[in-house]
Protein backbone atom coordinates (compact mmCIF):
# COMPACT_ATOMS: atom_id res chain seq x y z
CA UNK A 1 0.00 0.00 0.00
CA UNK A 2 1.38 3.41 -0.97
CA UNK A 3 1.47 6.37 1.38
CA UNK A 4 -1.33 8.06 -0.57
CA UNK A 5 -3.50 4.95 -0.34
CA UNK A 6 -2.81 4.72 3.39
CA UNK A 7 -3.90 8.30 3.97
CA UNK A 8 -6.98 7.77 1.78
CA UNK A 9 -7.93 4.68 3.75
CA UNK A 10 -7.46 6.60 7.01
CA UNK A 11 -9.67 9.49 5.88
CA UNK A 12 -12.41 7.13 4.65
CA UNK A 13 -12.37 5.08 7.84
CA UNK A 14 -15.67 5.19 9.74
CA UNK A 15 -14.25 7.07 12.71
CA UNK A 16 -12.62 9.68 10.48
CA UNK A 17 -15.79 10.27 8.45
CA UNK A 18 -17.36 11.43 11.69
CA UNK A 19 -14.32 13.15 13.17
CA UNK A 20 -13.05 15.20 10.22
CA UNK A 21 -16.21 17.37 9.92
CA UNK A 22 -16.05 17.94 13.67
CA UNK A 23 -12.42 19.00 13.36
CA UNK A 24 -13.31 21.47 10.61
CA UNK A 25 -16.13 22.90 12.72
CA UNK A 26 -13.86 23.15 15.77
CA UNK A 27 -11.36 25.16 13.74
CA UNK A 28 -14.08 27.55 12.59
CA UNK A 29 -15.32 28.06 16.14
CA UNK A 30 -11.73 28.85 17.17
CA UNK A 31 -11.58 31.53 14.48
CA UNK A 32 -14.90 32.99 15.67
CA UNK A 33 -13.89 33.01 19.33
CA UNK A 34 -14.00 36.45 21.02
CA UNK A 35 -10.24 36.65 21.49
CA UNK A 36 -9.26 35.71 17.90
CA UNK A 37 -11.87 37.37 15.67
CA UNK A 38 -11.29 40.98 16.85
CA UNK A 39 -7.56 40.60 16.19
CA UNK A 40 -7.88 39.25 12.64
CA UNK A 41 -7.34 42.66 10.93
CA UNK A 42 -4.19 43.13 12.97
CA UNK A 43 -2.91 39.69 12.06
CA UNK A 44 -3.63 40.31 8.38
CA UNK A 45 -1.70 43.57 8.43
CA UNK A 46 1.17 42.10 10.44
CA UNK A 47 1.78 38.99 8.29
CA UNK A 48 1.56 40.91 5.02
CA UNK A 49 3.35 44.06 6.13
CA UNK A 50 0.47 46.08 4.65
CA UNK A 51 -1.35 49.04 6.14
CA UNK A 52 -5.11 49.15 6.50
CA UNK A 53 -5.38 51.18 3.29
CA UNK A 54 -3.40 48.60 1.32
CA UNK A 55 -5.50 45.80 2.78
CA UNK A 56 -8.65 47.49 1.54
CA UNK A 57 -7.11 47.91 -1.90
CA UNK A 58 -6.90 44.12 -2.17
CA UNK A 59 -3.24 43.48 -2.98
CA UNK A 60 -4.16 39.83 -3.30
CA UNK A 61 -0.79 38.32 -4.19
CA UNK A 62 0.96 39.58 -1.09
CA UNK A 63 -2.15 38.93 0.99
CA UNK A 64 -2.36 35.28 -0.05
CA UNK A 65 1.37 34.75 0.48
CA UNK A 66 1.36 36.28 3.97
CA UNK A 67 -1.76 34.51 5.20
CA UNK A 68 -0.68 31.22 3.62
CA UNK A 69 2.65 31.34 5.43
CA UNK A 70 0.90 32.27 8.68
CA UNK A 71 -1.48 29.31 8.33
CA UNK A 72 1.41 26.98 7.51
CA UNK A 73 3.13 28.10 10.71
CA UNK A 74 0.34 27.10 13.09
CA UNK A 75 -0.51 24.03 10.96
CA UNK A 76 3.00 22.66 11.47
CA UNK A 77 2.57 23.04 15.24
CA UNK A 78 -0.89 21.49 15.41
CA UNK A 79 -0.14 18.58 13.06
CA UNK A 80 2.88 17.66 15.18
CA UNK A 81 0.73 17.80 18.33
CA UNK A 82 -2.04 15.78 16.68
CA UNK A 83 0.33 13.08 15.44
CA UNK A 84 1.89 12.86 18.90
CA UNK A 85 -1.55 12.45 20.50
CA UNK A 86 -2.40 9.69 18.04
CA UNK A 87 0.86 7.89 18.81
CA UNK A 88 0.16 8.07 22.55
CA UNK A 89 -3.32 6.69 21.88
CA UNK A 90 -1.78 3.73 20.06
CA UNK A 91 0.35 2.95 23.11
CA UNK A 92 -2.75 3.01 25.33
CA UNK A 93 -4.91 0.99 22.97
CA UNK A 94 -5.30 -1.84 25.48
CA UNK A 95 -7.18 0.57 27.75
CA UNK A 96 -9.47 1.88 25.03
CA UNK A 97 -12.73 1.83 27.00
CA UNK A 98 -11.38 3.63 30.05
CA UNK A 99 -9.40 6.06 27.92
CA UNK A 100 -12.49 6.96 25.89
CA UNK A 101 -14.49 7.64 29.05
CA UNK A 102 -11.75 9.87 30.47
CA UNK A 103 -11.40 11.73 27.17
CA UNK A 104 -15.15 12.22 27.08
CA UNK A 105 -15.13 13.76 30.54
CA UNK A 106 -12.24 16.04 29.64
CA UNK A 107 -14.02 17.13 26.46
CA UNK A 108 -17.17 18.01 28.40
CA UNK A 109 -15.07 20.15 30.77
CA UNK A 110 -13.41 21.87 27.79
CA UNK A 111 -16.83 22.62 26.34
CA UNK A 112 -17.91 24.22 29.61
CA UNK A 113 -14.68 26.25 29.68
CA UNK A 114 -15.35 27.45 26.12
CA UNK A 115 -18.87 28.57 27.04
CA UNK A 116 -17.51 30.32 30.15
CA UNK A 117 -19.24 28.20 32.78
CA UNK A 118 -15.81 27.29 34.19
CA UNK A 119 -14.04 30.64 33.76
CA UNK A 120 -11.34 29.86 36.33
CA UNK A 121 -9.89 27.37 33.87
CA UNK A 122 -9.93 29.89 31.07
CA UNK A 123 -8.27 33.24 30.78
CA UNK A 124 -5.93 34.60 28.20
CA UNK A 125 -2.50 33.00 28.04
CA UNK A 126 -0.14 33.69 25.20
CA UNK A 127 3.54 33.87 24.42
CA UNK A 128 4.56 37.50 24.03
CA UNK A 129 6.83 36.99 21.03
CA UNK A 130 6.56 39.06 17.88
CA UNK A 131 8.61 38.05 14.83
CA UNK A 132 9.41 40.69 12.24
CA UNK A 133 6.35 42.00 10.42
CA UNK A 134 5.88 40.95 6.81
CA UNK A 135 6.20 37.76 4.79
CA UNK A 136 9.47 36.63 6.42
CA UNK A 137 7.96 36.64 9.90
CA UNK A 138 4.55 35.24 8.89
CA UNK A 139 5.29 31.52 9.46
CA UNK A 140 6.99 32.30 12.78
CA UNK A 141 3.99 34.35 13.88
CA UNK A 142 1.76 31.42 12.89
CA UNK A 143 3.83 29.06 15.02
CA UNK A 144 3.67 31.48 17.96
CA UNK A 145 -0.09 31.75 17.47
CA UNK A 146 -0.37 27.95 17.55
CA UNK A 147 1.68 27.68 20.72
CA UNK A 148 0.26 30.60 22.63
CA UNK A 149 -3.46 31.13 22.24
CA UNK A 150 -4.53 28.43 24.69
CA UNK A 151 -7.57 30.35 25.90
CA UNK A 152 -8.96 30.58 22.37
CA UNK A 153 -7.84 27.38 20.68
CA UNK A 154 -7.32 25.20 23.78
CA UNK A 155 -10.90 23.96 24.31
CA UNK A 156 -11.64 23.35 20.63
CA UNK A 157 -8.19 21.90 19.93
CA UNK A 158 -8.63 19.72 23.01
CA UNK A 159 -11.53 17.82 21.45
CA UNK A 160 -9.40 17.17 18.36
CA UNK A 161 -6.61 15.77 20.52
CA UNK A 162 -9.18 13.63 22.35
CA UNK A 163 -10.37 12.21 19.03
CA UNK A 164 -6.75 11.70 17.95
CA UNK A 165 -6.01 9.76 21.15
CA UNK A 166 -9.17 7.75 20.62
CA UNK A 167 -8.14 7.03 17.03
CA UNK A 168 -4.87 5.51 18.28
CA UNK A 169 -2.88 6.44 15.17
CA UNK A 170 -0.33 9.14 14.41
CA UNK A 171 -1.69 9.41 10.87
CA UNK A 172 -5.25 9.89 12.12
CA UNK A 173 -4.06 12.50 14.59
CA UNK A 174 -2.23 14.38 11.83
CA UNK A 175 -5.27 14.23 9.50
CA UNK A 176 -7.59 15.54 12.22
CA UNK A 177 -5.17 18.34 13.08
CA UNK A 178 -4.93 19.26 9.39
CA UNK A 179 -8.73 19.42 9.16
CA UNK A 180 -8.79 21.62 12.27
CA UNK A 181 -6.23 23.95 10.70
CA UNK A 182 -8.28 24.17 7.51
CA UNK A 183 -11.30 25.19 9.57
CA UNK A 184 -9.19 27.83 11.31
CA UNK A 185 -7.09 28.91 8.33
CA UNK A 186 -9.61 29.19 5.48
CA UNK A 187 -11.54 32.00 7.23
CA UNK A 188 -8.26 33.92 7.52
CA UNK A 189 -7.78 33.57 3.75
CA UNK A 190 -11.36 34.57 2.99
CA UNK A 191 -11.08 37.57 5.30
CA UNK A 192 -7.96 38.70 3.46
CA UNK A 193 -9.48 38.28 0.00
CA UNK A 194 -12.66 40.15 0.94
CA UNK A 195 -11.27 42.46 3.59
CA UNK A 196 -13.85 45.23 3.46
CA UNK A 197 -16.79 42.83 3.46
CA UNK A 198 -15.16 40.75 6.18
CA UNK A 199 -15.05 43.75 8.51
CA UNK A 200 -18.82 44.07 8.22
CA UNK A 201 -19.30 40.35 8.80
CA UNK A 202 -17.02 40.47 11.85
CA UNK A 203 -19.16 43.24 13.34
CA UNK A 204 -22.28 41.07 12.95
CA UNK A 205 -20.56 38.06 14.52
CA UNK A 206 -19.30 40.14 17.44
CA UNK A 207 -22.85 41.29 18.13
CA UNK A 208 -23.88 37.63 18.35
CA UNK A 209 -20.71 36.36 20.00
CA UNK A 210 -22.59 34.86 22.94
CA UNK A 211 -24.65 32.65 20.61
CA UNK A 212 -21.55 31.63 18.64
CA UNK A 213 -19.71 30.75 21.84
CA UNK A 214 -22.63 28.72 23.18
CA UNK A 215 -22.93 26.83 19.90
CA UNK A 216 -19.22 25.95 19.91
CA UNK A 217 -19.27 24.92 23.55
CA UNK A 218 -22.42 22.86 23.05
CA UNK A 219 -20.73 20.98 20.20
CA UNK A 220 -17.80 20.10 22.47
CA UNK A 221 -20.08 19.00 25.30
CA UNK A 222 -22.12 16.76 22.96
CA UNK A 223 -18.97 15.12 21.60
CA UNK A 224 -17.71 14.60 25.14
CA UNK A 225 -20.96 12.94 26.22
CA UNK A 226 -20.88 10.69 23.14
CA UNK A 227 -17.32 9.64 23.97
CA UNK A 228 -17.97 9.07 27.67
CA UNK A 229 -21.12 7.00 27.12
CA UNK A 230 -19.66 4.85 24.35
CA UNK A 231 -22.12 6.14 21.75
CA UNK A 232 -19.24 7.61 19.73
CA UNK A 233 -17.64 4.16 19.42
CA UNK A 234 -20.96 2.64 18.37
CA UNK A 235 -21.43 5.34 15.73
CA UNK A 236 -17.91 4.71 14.42
CA UNK A 237 -18.61 1.00 14.12
CA UNK A 238 -21.91 1.64 12.34
CA UNK A 239 -20.33 3.98 9.81
CA UNK A 240 -17.38 1.63 9.33
CA UNK A 241 -19.78 -1.24 8.65
CA UNK A 242 -21.84 0.81 6.21
CA UNK A 243 -18.81 1.61 4.03
CA UNK A 244 -17.09 -1.78 4.27
CA UNK A 245 -18.80 -2.94 1.08
CA UNK A 246 -17.03 -0.20 -0.86
CA UNK A 247 -13.49 -1.09 0.20
CA UNK A 248 -12.75 -2.80 -3.11
CA UNK A 249 -13.24 0.55 -4.84
CA UNK A 250 -10.56 2.34 -2.83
Amino acid sequence: MTTGQGVQQTVLDGSMLLAVPLALAAGMFSFLSPCVLPLVPGYLGYVTGLSGVDLEQQRRGRMLAGIGLFVLGFTAVYVLVGATAGSIGALLQGHEKGLTQVLGGVTVVLGLVYIGILPLLGGERRIDARPAAGLAGAPLLGAVFGLSWTACTGPTLGVILALALNGASATRGAVLATAYCLGLGIPFLLAGLAYRRALGAFAVIRRHRAAVTRAGGAMLVVVGVLLATGVWTSLMNDVRGSISGYETLL
